[in-house]
């Protein structure tokens, strides 16, 4: 930083910013222009984007379907870039204006929030989620750990490393060290378990892997150099495990409309995955 920053006695918006989201972002809620959200002919309509937050929800649905369950979607794309996420539509299924959002038409249900996403369908479809209190509650340790844990990675090191306009040496270093720590949070669990809460396969793996299985699979940010992802052995092999399952190859293209990769940017049936070799 080449000057001192002196907070003003009151902050005011300045609404030219910079940053990659500078266009959209804003001190205010509620919808910005009117238009209702397309609806498909399945029960579950998701809106959203394959950003970290919205893979968890695709992964899930996929995994649902892979295990036999009725729990066929529709998912639709919302650019965040494009400011989507303001529409009247969104706002009222969603007045935090943030993906992923979910409608369930039988039940009446609006859901927000991946982590309320995930653990409503897993109780609705008793999958995912063990029953003894125990197994239960130690996949919520982790639930709601990645959910306080993850804006420091997503809102904190990588605006900062990747989307702000300049980048400065402080906030880096600070959300890296914090990023780094998560991460060796996360390397001893898994150097005691196969899954992030225990032997089985969960909705804290789910949750967890877009974020952390991202940055060590050199997938968010182009950050794993810088952060020297192949210290964590462990959830490096966890990642990878969970990077060769079918429905996870399914749910990451879902809703994608950005990088190099396969791109779905909207799902209807399982037909959708043919092209790309994975129906």
């Amino acid at each position: 930083m080449t000057q001192r920053y002196t907070p003003p006695e009151v902050w005011q918006w300045q609404t030219e910013n910079g940053g990659t989201f500078a266009s959209i972002n804003r001190p205010t809620s509620g919808a910005t222009f009117e238009k209702n959200l397309p609806v498909g002919e399945h029960p579950l309509q998701l809106y959203s984007l394959a950003t970290p937050n919205g893979v968890k929800v695709t992964v899930m649905l996929e995994e649902l379907l892979a295990a036999g369950h009725a729990a066929e979607y529709d998912a639709w794309l919302i650019s965040i870039k494009d400011g989507e996420q303001f529409s009247s539509g969104f706002v009222a299924l969603n007045p935090n204006s943030k993906i992923p959002a979910l409608f369930d038409h039988s039940t009446g249900i609006r859901l927000f929030e991946s982590g309320s996403i995930l653990l409503y369908l897993a109780e609705k479809y008793q999958a995912f989620l063990p029953k003894a209190l125990a197994a239960r509650t130690e996949v919520m340790n982790w639930l709601f750990w990645q959910m306080g844990s993850a804006p420091f990675v997503g809102g904190g090191f990588g605006h900062f490393y990747a989307y702000a306009p300049e980048k400065y040496e402080y906030p880096i270093n600070r959300y890296a060290m914090e990023t780094k720590r998560q991460l060796d949070v996360l390397d001893k669990q898994l150097a005691k378990h196969r899954y992030v809460a225990g032997d089985e396969y969960s909705i804290a793996d789910m949750a967890i892997w877009p974020w952390y299985g991202g940055l060590v699979l050199g997938r968010l940010y182009n950050a794993a150099t810088f952060l020297d992802v192949q210290s964590y052995q462990h959830v490096l092999r966890w990642a990878k495990e969970i990077d060769q399952r079918p429905a996870v190859k399914r749910g990451y293209i879902v809703n994608r409309n950005f990088g190099d990769g396969p791109c779905l940017p909207e799902r209807h049936s399982k037909a959708d995955f043919a092209p790309f070799g994975l129906d």
